[in-house]
């Protein structure tokens, strides 16, 4: 007997027989059809078990029907034959790699339905058989009734010799008791994986086919009897020379548990699928250089609230949650700490920096996020973690390549297509001012000018905005930017440097990569095992094939992992560099490198941002809304004695209103902006005018108490007061206009000077203005003043003024209509 197998299709083909022309025949026959067919798993009709066939015989990969025979690549129906690459007919017969129909058959390679059969790799449907990685019917609507997670598989890279490791657990998750089962593993048919598309089709792949190929024989664990829900470890040991790795590559890894014994023996009750990556010692593929991104970024917490005392101006928070993430075993601390002497490039928001240090320096907390009224935030507790948060990170950053993002990490995409040109200055001089808060507070020297619109996506639209903020670089997925010599097809690794109409330099990451790294949320603890395990695995497959397209070229790979990383990811990444580093197919780069000699390139000829990502931007009704804050805020530090520190304080919330963070949290991104607008306008309407109804006039000369109140926590300056009368003859104000200031938090008495004509009431107009514009502040307010015991002198003043003033209505009259006259003699 000779074995063959069919380097596209990955399927095992067995002769058996005499040799000779004929049995060439049969191979060139059966090999071509099997190319064609078995890529696809074949579906039985009829009803079918959901966890596999009715009990009977086993099959082996294939499907077998109503006969009594064994199928080796052709179709056998109602006979006892053998075929050998040709199609067998009422006879006894054996069909090696095609479908066997109508006898109590064995078929190695092909379907088998309705009799008592054995097959290797495929459907079995109501048939007394034995499955031996056989895919149960309807398996797309039904679950296996045994979960399979692994816990652990080492080594992570097969180098040369030794054993492959694999630990997990089992659970029974239906509602029946199953008998005793074994354990097994298989490697993939097909052999290592070619392309990074395959990486995926594994990944994909759901029930268990003919290329997950053979049980490795012999190398299996036995699983006792598992009654419903319960839950057993296992653990596995394999020979790597019984793995049959033919060469460096990532192989299909299928640990699945099997029925035996008793009806049903051989079914298939579980599986699941990792990927396994094998690099000999002898091995010599051209590294990829490897930039990889480790950014410390977080949602915004600092309101453009503040608290004034007599000594200092205290930040509000709208929450206290930086306080847990920056202590001992958060979040952001445990990145630091993570990344401190590994290869990669920091990526900072100078937000997150400025908010550790206001911390530092003492800060409140809001009652509720948003809230307007700072005298009712609480003191707030985090000052220690941060302050010991930002020394290490300054530690961790000294000597390493540090990315300092544009301040609070603006959403290029909703700004280049919500109408974000208006905040285009205000985030270039946030930005100017985070790096110098970033070089001071890190002591380095932070790269700038590098943009990241969420998801890398990137379209001409988001490249002229980032243009316009002043970032020469965008980080872009590779999907949606070409350059013009690429060396492998659209679709596998691509990274690099192109250089884009414009002047602008879009650096690639791999978009495979950063899809897993943004899927994937696997928990920190035990429960997580199973997920980082998976995770590690792709990634050393994903990074492996990449460096398998091209051996001998050298080539960039840029990996970047989400905006708000989870640690679980973060130890898994770092875990592939250093495997993909100690095998020798990765090397380390920094950011600089990564962008050194850039191709020419194009954005691809369709958009590049895909529709379904539009639904997350943010809206461009609230992008207006922010715009006409910034108008509102730069009419309120017209009237502020210490304008600047207001004024930096709400620019900074302006930037952080359109934070690409709020993505992930779009009621947080509203309740943030309407917390900045509700300041805003608490803070402009606490410089307002007291209401009066009535004022009282004595004499022909009096002053007019109007009472400006100031609610803001600093001195008013830069308003003015006007009165305007409705009837001037009778009352009019002697001051055009009085200058108002008031101390912080109190209210000022200011008094008009009036001249009264006439007794009676006088509906009179109070309005703020702004001395730098002359603009309207606030409501005006409107009250009468009654005048009162006027001399009659005044009054007789009054009359004759008024006399006159009918006198001179007539007499205009007269003289026009003389001078008509004289104009037509």
């Amino acid at each position: 007997m000779r074995r063959g197998r069919t380097a596209d299709a990955g399927v095992e083909v067995v002769v058996v027989g005499c040799g000779g022309t004929y049995g060439r025949a049969v191979v060139a026959t059966v090999t071509t059809i099997l190319v064609a067919i078995t890529s696809v798993p074949v579906t039985p009709t009829g009803s079918a078990e959901a966890v596999g066939p009715a009990p009977g015989r086993g099959t082996y990969g294939v499907t077998a029907a109503q006969g009594r025979s064994r199928a080796y690549g052709v179709t056998a129906a109602q006979g006892r034959s053998r075929a050998y690459g040709v199609t067998a007919a009422q006879g006894r017969s054996r069909a090696y790699g095609v479908t066997a129909a109508q006898g109590p058959s064995r078929s190695y390679g092909v379907t088998t339905a309705q009799g008592r059969s054995r097959a290797y790799g495929v459907t079995a449907a109501q048939s007394p058989s034995r499955s031996y990685g056989v895919t149960p019917a309807q398996s797309h609507s039904r679950s296996y009734p045994v979960s399979v997670e692994l816990a652990s598989l080492t080594p992570a890279v097969i180098r040369q010799g030794g054993d492959l490791r694999i630990t997990g657990r089992v659970t029974n998750t239906s509602g029946r008791r199953l008998g005793p089962a074994h354990i097994g593993v298989r490697i993939g048919a097909s052999g290592a994986i070619d392309t990074r598309g395959g990486l995926s089709a594994v990944a994909r792949r759901a029930p268990l086919t003919r290329a997950d190929g053979p049980e490795v024989p012999g190398r299996t664990a036995r699983l006792a009897a598992l009654p419903t829900g319960a839950e057993r470890g296992f653990r596995l040991t394999v020979p790597v020379p019984d793995l049959e790795l033919d060469d460096a590559g990532a192989y299909a890894l299928t640990v699945d548990v099997v029925r035996e014994g008793g009806p049903g023996a051989g079914t298939v009750l579980g599986l699941t699928r990792a990927h396994l990556s094998a690099y000999p010692d002898a091995t010599r593929l051209e590294p990829l250089r490897t930039t990889v991104l480790w950014p410390v970024l977080d949602i915004p917490r600092m309101e453009a609230l503040t608290l004034r005392t007599q000594d200092s101006v205290l930040p509000v928070f709208r929450d206290d949650e930086l306080t847990a993430a920056f202590g001992p075993g958060g979040r952001l601390r445990r990145l630091v700490e993570m990344g401190k002497g590994q290869p990669v490039t920091w990526v900072l928001d100078p937000d997150l920096i400025v908010q550790a240090r206001a911390m530092a320096a003492g800060y409140r907390v809001a009652r509720t996020p948003g809230d307007s009224d700072p005298q009712e935030a609480t003191e707030g507790e985090g000052g220690e973690a941060a302050a010991d948060w930002l020394a290490a990170l300054r530690r961790a950053v000294r000597g390493r390549e540090v990315i300092a993002l544009p301040y609070a990490d603006p959403d290029l995409a909703s700004l280049a297509r919500g109408g974000g040109a208006p905040l285009a200055s205000l985030l270039r001089r946030a930005s100017h001012t985070g790096r110098s808060v970033v070089d001071r507070a890190l002591g380095v020297r932070a790269r700038t000018g590098v943009g990241w619109p969420a998801g890398g996506e990137l379209d001409d639209g988001i490249a002229r905005y980032a243009k316009e903020l002043g970032l020469d670089t965008v980080l872009a997925s590779g999907a949606g930017v070409a350059s013009e010599g690429e060396l492998v097809s659209e679709g596998a690794t691509d990274d690099g440097a192109v250089s884009l109409e414009g002047g602008t330099t879009a650096l690639r990451y791999d978009a495979a990569i950063a899809a897993q790294l943004f899927a994937s949320h696997p928990a920190a603890g035990a429960s997580g095992e199973p997920a980082r395990l998976l995770l590690r695995q792709r990634l050393l497959a994903e990074t492996l094939t990449a460096a398998r397209e091209l051996p001998y070229a050298r080539r960039e790979l840029v990996m970047v992992p989400p905006r708000r990383m989870p640690l679980a990811v973060a130890r898994v990444l770092l875990t592939v560099v250093a495997e993909g580093r100690k095998a020798g197919w990765l090397e380390p780069a920094g950011f600089t490198a990564a962008l050194r000699k850039p191709t020419a390139g194009r954005l691809r000829g369709f958009d590049g941002y895909p529709l379904a990502r539009h639904a997350s931007e943010l809206p461009p009704a609230r992008l207006a809304a922010v715009v006409r804050d910034r108008r509102r805020m730069r009419a309120l530090a017209k009237v502020l004695s210490d304008a600047r520190a207001t004024a930096a304080s709400v620019r900074a919330a302006l930037a952080r209103s359109v934070a690409t963070a709020w993505r992930a949290d779009p009621s947080g991104a509203a309740s943030y902006q309407r917390g900045v607008s509700r300041y805003l306008t608490a803070s402009i309407a606490s410089v307002r005018l007291v209401p009066k109804s009535m004022v009282v006039v004595a004499g022909g000369s009096a002053t007019i108490p109007v009472t400006v109140d100031n609610g803001l926590q600093q001195d008013l300056t830069g308003v003015e007061l006007r009165v305007l009368s409705s009837r001037p003859e009778r009352l009019n104000a002697r001051d055009r206009a009085m200058p108002v200031r008031a101390s912080r938090a109190v209210s000022r008495t200011v008094r008009i000077r009036v001249k009264a004509y006439a007794n009676g009431p006088v509906r009179l107009t109070a309005q703020l203005y702004t001395t730098a514009d002359g603009l309207p502040w606030g409501a005006p307010m409107t009250f009468t003043a009654n005048v009162r015991s006027v001399p009659s002198g005044a009054v007789i003043f009054v009359l004759g003024g008024t006399a006159l003033i009918v006198l001179a209505a007539a007499f205009r009259p007269r003289r026009a209509g003389r001078a008509r006259r004289a104009g037509r003699r």
